[in-house]
């Protein structure tokens, strides 16, 4: 027997989808304080701004990262009452619980890690290998938080709970996905960090930086993202079509074809910002199709594992999920 899924206002679901995407415009604009060096725009404070509530003489630098404060604390808050709704409207154990639960842990933590930073001075010029690490942490809690929220978005919108048992391979194909994603997100953000520390001057000055013997240990390791962009962007789009070809739901198709395409753009876009030494504004684009890619990866494993009881990969199920479909359907307005 299926789970009995009530019925969530559309208000609360056009609300849980509008959170996931602010906080990806608040991630971007979180990457564009890194790539512009702002970082440092409110000193070593924190919750306060060089020593004030609010800045009353602020240079552009304190703007930006002072915004980005102000947007954070509202994603917190948005966070904060999405769950409050969801434990309204839904049952004890529902699994929109859960999700919620896990979004809040989730954005309170990005809030420390973004407090830490700062505190320790982990931002601005500093190229220090805690540096590296601490936003490899950071990129990783930020995919958590992201998958954490899309995951709820999909429950509240009628999304079935995970069933992975029976699943054959397919199972272990999405767990290295998985982290495949992990490996090349943290691999992207020390290669932009590198960009921002060691801009190049041509091309070819950045590939002599790659690999002259004297370079910083940043720029060493920059040039493995792009190969590993390529590796997880031909496997993502495997297992992507394996999932086509393994289940015929709507669901299963819509979110198949839109991260095939999302690979594709991304592929392209990480071309583009090598080719044309990172300039902020692709930095950002790049950063947002990393995000987004993350998400429907996400999204297509809740439609691969999220089937009904008498579905599995090995049959053709090709009955609509109409509350699967109005959850993306609500993502796109």
């Amino acid at each position: 027997m299926s789970q009995e899924v009530p019925s969530a206002p559309k208000s609360l679901v056009a609300f849980v989808w509008f959170t996931l995407l602010y906080n990806i415009a608040v991630i971007i604009w979180g990457g564009y304080v890194r790539a512009t060096s702002s970082g440092a725009g409110c000193g070593s404070h924190w919750p306060d701004c060089n020593g004030e509530i609010i800045p009353t003489a602020p240079h552009i630098k304190t703007i930006i990262e002072f915004t980005h404060r102000l947007t954070s604390g509202l994603a917190l808050i948005f966070v904060v009452v999405g769950l409050l709704w969801i434990f309204l409207k839904f049952p004890k154990k529902h699994i929109a619980r859960t999700g919620a639960g896990l979004s809040l842990f989730f954005i309170v933590v990005e809030a420390g890690i973004g407090a830490g930073l700062v505190l320790l001075r982990l931002v601005g010029e500093d190229q220090s290998v805690g540096r590296a690490v601490y936003l490899c942490v950071h990129l990783i809690n930020t995919f958590l938080l992201l998958g954490a929220l899309g995951l709820t978005a999909w429950w509240v919108s009628g999304g079935k709970r995970f069933r992975t048992v029976g699943q054959g391979m397919m199972t272990k194909l999405f767990w290295v996905g998985m982290g495949a994603l992990m490996l090349l997100g943290t691999t992207g953000a020390i290669a932009a960090l590198g960009d921002t520390l060691f801009p190049a001057k041509s091309f070819m000055h950045g590939l002599s930086q790659d690999f002259s013997a004297t370079s910083h240990f940043l720029l060493k390791l920059r040039v493995i993202h792009p190969f590993l962009a390529i590796a997880v962007g031909i496997y993502l789009v495997s297992l992507a079509g394996y999932a086509l070809h393994k289940n015929k739901r709507k669901a299963v198709n819509i979110c198949a074809m839109l991260l095939i395409a999302m690979v594709l753009i991304q592929l392209v876009v990480g071309m583009m910002n090598l080719a044309l030494l990172a300039p902020t504004a692709l930095q950002m684009v790049h950063l947002f199709f990393a995000d987004a890619v993350w998400v429907m990866f996400v999204l297509l494993s809740a439609a691969v594992f999220g089937s009904e009881s008498g579905d599995t990969l090995g049959k053709s199920v090709y009955e609509p999920v109409q509350p699967e479909l109005s959850g993306l359907a609500s993502a796109k307005t």
